[in-house]
């Protein structure tokens, strides 16, 4: 009868011990597939951080382009108030001159 508890009790612990074994190999498994999910997302990540980035720089660019074209308006205005001038001058120098 011993012997027989003994045997039962010696199955048990084989039995626990392999739904142990189960789980860690489960376990790791998870852990291998998470991993390797994180290493795609930070991967992912790191692209995503670079386009930001670049797209950074592009609207640096763009915003100097537009900066660059507001002084160039501006200029062009105040050429073209002076050419403005200059004929309102030269009008009135003409119906002076044509009594």
């Amino acid at each position: 009868m011993l012997l027989s508890g003994i045997e039962v009790k010696i199955s048990r612990l084989e039995s626990i011990v392999e739904q142990i074994g189960e789980a860690v190999l489960t376990t790791t498994e998870t852990i291998e597939h998470l991993a390797e999910r994180l290493e795609n997302l930070s991967v992912q990540i790191e692209a995503q951080g670079k386009q930001v980035q670049q797209q950074g720089y592009q609207i640096f660019a763009l915003c100097d382009a537009v900066q660059t074209l507001a002084q160039s308006q501006d200029n062009s205005f105040q050429r073209l108030t002076q050419v403005t001038q200059t004929l309102d001058r030269l009008t009135l120098l003409i119906d002076k001159s044509n009594p």
